[in-house]
C-alpha cells in the first residue's frame, strides 16, 4: 500500500486515501499464507523433534519456544489478512441522524482543545459538539460557551468514586447527552468537515455499532523515528479484522451507535450485579462456618437461626443459577434472614429480662465503708458468665447479606456503557459489542489528523499504556473464552493481545547468539543443510507475506520497535498481571501533546544499551574465537550476522533519543528548525 501524504483542501477532498486490495492481491496473500503455514510448521516441527541440543536445554528449549511463539504470531497475521476487506463508499447518511461529537480532554493546552473543537463545529452533517473536560477548567468552560460549544465535566455523583480515566469521562457524558450517534475524538485529532458524510451511511445497517477510521499524525517526518505512524495496523490488519467482523474501537476517530453502548451498559450492569451477588453468597459460607464455631455450646435457637441463614443463602444460589430475577433473589434472601434474626432478637430480649430479674433478686448491691453502694462479687461473677448478646454469633453473616443488593453503590453510575476494566477503554468495549452480536466497520480513509509524541519518553509512556490496557483485557476477559464471539473474532482479538508477549521472546533472541559467541554453546545440534533448507524458506515467505499484504507500505520501523521495545512489553505484561491478580495500581498518564524539555534521555533505554554492548562484545569475542580455531566458521558467521541484525534493530533507539521534534521542512533533528510546538502546529493546521 502506498501512502501519498498531501495537504488537504478546506473541504477535505484531498484527504489522503490508501488503495484497497484487489482480487489478484488477495489471491497472492492467501497463497503466501498457505506457504508460510507449510514452511513454518515444517521448520518448527523439525526444531522440536530433531534439532534440539539437549546438552544445553536451558537455552535450546527457550529458543525453540520463542520460535514457536513467532510462528503462531505470523500465522495469526496470516489469518487476519486472509479476509482483507475492501469496502465501497457507503450509502448517504440519513439526514435526520442526530450526532454528538465528543472531544475528550484532561490537561491538554486550551488552544489545542479549542482548535479541535472549532474544527469539529464545522463538520457539515448536523450535530452537537461537546468538550468533555475531565480537568474541570473554568477557562475552558468560558471558551466553550463563547464559541457556542457544549461543555461537560463530571457530575457530583463522581465525587469520591472511581473515575475510570477516559472511559469514565465518556460514560459521564453519555448520561448528559442524547445524540443517536457519537463521534469520539481525542483533543488533538482535527476532523475533516465531511467525516460524518463519509461514515454515517454504514449505520443504515441496523446491526452496525462502530465505524473506526485510521489515526494519522501530521507531525511525523517521513522517516518516522519514533514509529508513530502505524500503516500496517491502520491498513491490512484492520482491513483483515474487518473481514472477520472484528475491527475494533481504537479510542478516537470512531463513530459509535448510542443504542449499542447503552445496551452494553445495561448488560454490564446485570453481569456486575450478578457477580457481586455470587461473591456475597460465596462469602456467606465462610461467615456461617465462623458463626457456628463462635456459637459452640449456645442454645438450639442460635443453631436454628444459623440453619435458616444457610438455607436462605443456598436457596438464593439455586435461584441465581436458574436465572431468576436478581431483585427477587436478593429480596427473598434478605427477608428470610431478617425474619430469623428477629426471632432470635425476641428470644434474646426475653432471656435478658429473666436474667435481670434473677440478678435483682440476689440483692447485688451493698453499702461500702464510705457509704457508697457497690456490686457484690457474686453478682459480678454471674454477669460476667453470661453472653449478653448471642446475636454476635451471626454478625458477620448479616454483614455479608447486606452486600446482597442490586444497587452499585461503589460506582458513580450504575450503568457504564464503555468498559472500565482496563486503562484503555476501547478494545474491551468493542469486544463486548461483538459478543452481543453487533457489527463493526473499518473505513479505510484518513478523516482526522492528530499529533504523535515528539520525544522518546512520551512515546514510551504511550506504548506502555496501550500494552498494559491490552494485557488487562486479556487477563480479565480472555477473548478465547468469551461467550457470543465467533471463532474468527476470538482469534482476531487474541492476535492483538498475543503480540504484546513478544518482549519475552526478544530476550531469548538476544541471548542465543551471545551465548554461542562467548561460550561456543549452540542451541541446535548443528547448523547443517537441514537447518538452512527449512529456516530460509520460512523466513523468505514470511517477509513476502508482509510485503504483499502491505502492498508496499513501510513496515521496517514497526519491526524494529517490536523487538527494540522489549523492556516496555515485559513491563506491561508484569504490571498488568500484578494489577489484575493482586490489585496493584497502574495509574493513568495522559500523553503530552508537546515534546518534553531537556537533553537526550539515555536512561530511558538503559536495558537496550546494555544488551547492545553485550552483543557487540560477543561478536568481537566470537570473531576472536574463530581466528583462534576455537569455533566453527558457519556457526560464528551465522551468529555474527544475527548480532549485526539485532544491533541494526536497536539503532533506531539512538535516533529516537536524539530526536528533537518535528519541523515542517526537515527531520526534526535540527534544533534551529524545531522550536514550534505541537500546539502551534495544530493551530496552523496539518502540513502533510
Amino acid at each position: 500500500m502506498t501512502e501519498t501524504p498531501r495537504c488537504p483542501d478546506p473541504d477535505g477532498a484531498d484527504a489522503p486515501q490508501q488503495r484497497s486490495g484487489s482480487a489478484v492481491q488477495l489471491f497472492g496473500v492467501r497463497l503466501l499464507v498457505l506457504l508460510t503455514l507449510l514452511a513454518g510448521v515444517n521448520y518448527v516441527a523439525w526444531r522440536w523433534l530433531a534439532s534440539l541440543n539437549w546438552d544445553a536445554w536451558w537455552i535450546a528449549v527457550p529458543l525453540v519456544a520463542a520460535e514457536t511463539y513467532s510462528l503462531i504470531d505470523v500465522l495469526l497475521f496470516g489469518m487476519t489478512v486472509w479476509r482483507l476487506k475492501s469496502r465501497t463508499t457507503p450509502a448517504p447518511a440519513p439526514a435526520d441522524a442526530t450526532v454528538d461529537v465528543f472531544i475528550t480532554t484532561y490537561n491538554e493546552p486550551l488552544e489545542l482543545v479549542m482548535t479541535t473543537a472549532l474544527a469539529a463545529q464545522k463538520i457539515r452533517h448536523p450535530h452537537s459538539t461537546w468538550i468533555l473536560d475531565d480537568g474541570d477548567r473554568p477557562a475552558l468552560r468560558q471558551l466553550a460557551a463563547a464559541s457556542g460549544l457544549g461543555y461537560v465535566t463530571r457530575s457530583a455523583e463522581w465525587s469520591g468514586m472511581p473515575r475510570h480515566a477516559k472511559a469514565g469521562n465518556l460514560n459521564n457524558a453519555l448520561m448528559q447527552t442524547e445524540g443517536e450517534f457519537l463521534l469520539i475524538l481525542d483533543a488533538d485529532q482535527i476532523p475533516e468537515p465531511d467525516i460524518l458524510d463519509k461514515t454515517l451511511g454504514y449505520f443504515n445497517n441496523r446491526k452496525v455499532a462502530l465505524v473506526q477510521t485510521p489515526q494519522y499524525f501530521s507531525n511525523v517526518p517521513a522517516d518516522d523515528p519514533l514509529g508513530s505512524q502505524a500503516p500496517l495496523f491502520y491498513g491490512p490488519i484492520q482491513q483483515g479484522k474487518d473481514g472477520w467482523n472484528a475491527a475494533f474501537f481504537c479510542g478516537s476517530n470512531a463513530i459509535l451507535r448510542r443504542e449499542a453502548l447503552m445496551q452494553l451498559g445495561l448488560s454490564g450492569y446485570v453481569k456486575e450485579t450478578e457477580k457481586s451477588i455470587r461473591r456475597a453468597l460465596s462469602a456467606s459460607r465462610a461467615a456461617i462456618r465462623k458463626a457456628r464455631k463462635a456459637s459452640t455450646g449456645e442454645s438450639l435457637l442460635i443453631q436454628h437461626t444459623l440453619d435458616e441463614v444457610e438455607a436462605a443463602t443456598e436457596e438464593a444460589r439455586r435461584r441465581l443459577d436458574a436465572g431468576d430475577s436478581l431483585s427477587e433473589i436478593t429480596y427473598r434472601a434478605r427477608r428470610r434472614v431478617d425474619q430469623a434474626v428477629q426471632a432470635l432478637v425476641l428470644a434474646d430480649v426475653s432471656a435478658l429480662q429473666a436474667d435481670l430479674k434473677e440478678i435483682a433478686a440476689m440483692a447485688p448491691v451493698e453499702v461500702g465503708d464510705a457509704g457508697v453502694p457497690v456490686v457484690t462479687d457474686d453478682a459480678v461473677q454471674r454477669m460476667a458468665a453470661r453472653d449478653w448478646s448471642p446475636l454476635g454469633a451471626i454478625e458477620s453473616v448479616q454483614a455479608v447479606l447486606d452486600a446482597l443488593s442490586v444497587e452499585r453503590t461503589d460506582e458513580a453510575q450504575p450503568v457504564m456503557p464503555l468498559a472500565t476494566i482496563s486503562v484503555t477503554e476501547d478494545m474491551a468495549t468493542s469486544m463486548r459489542m461483538h459478543a452481543m452480536g453487533w457489527q463493526s466497520v473499518y473505513h479505510h480513509e484518513v478523516l482526522a489528523y492528530g499529533l504523535a509524541p515528539e520525544d522518546i519518553g512520551t512515546m514510551l509512556t504511550q506504548r506502555l499504556r496501550w500494552a498494559q490496557g491490552t494485557i488487562q483485557v486479556f487477563l480479565r476477559e480472555n477473548p478465547l473464552l468469551q461467550r457470543g464471539l465467533k471463532l474468527g473474532q476470538r482469534l482476531m482479538y487474541f492476535a492483538t493481545m498475543w503480540t504484546y508477549l513478544s518482549g519475552f521472546a526478544a530476550v531469548v533472541y538476544f541471548a542465543a547468539p551471545i551465548i554461542y559467541l562467548l561460550f561456543g554453546i549452540l542451541p541446535v545440534t548443528s547448523l547443517s543443510a537441514d537447518f538452512f533448507l527449512r529456516f530460509i524458506p520460512f523466513m523468505v515467505v514470511n517477509q513476502l507475506l508482509f510485503a504483499v499484504a502491505g502492498r508496499g507500505i513501510p513496515t521496517w520501523r514497526g519491526q524494529q520497535y517490536s523487538l527494540a521495545l522489549f523492556p516496555t512489553w515485559i513491563k506491561a505484561c508484569t504490571t498488568a498481571a500484578r494489577n489484575v491478580w493482586f490489585g496493584h495500581p497502574l495509574g493513568f498518564a495522559v500523553t503530552p501533546k508537546d515534546r518534553q524539555s531537556g537533553g537526550p534521555r539515555w536512561g530511558l533505554i538503559r536495558p537496550q544499551i546494555a544488551v547492545s554492548v553485550v552483543l557487540f562484545i560477543a561478536s568481537v569475542v566470537g570473531i576472536g574465537r574463530l581466528v583462534a580455531g576455537m569455533s566453527e566458521p558457519i556457526g560464528t558467521l551465522v551468529n555474527v550476522f544475527w548480532v549485526v541484525f539485532d544491533l541494526i534493530v536497536m539503532s533506531i533507539l539512538v535516533r529516537a533519543v536524539l530526536y528533537r521534534g518535528y519541523s515542517a521542512g526537515g527531520s526534526g533533528d535540527d534544533p534551529d528548525t524545531s522550536n514550534e510546538t505541537s500546539t502551534e502546529r495544530a493551530l496552523r493546521g496539518p502540513e502533510l
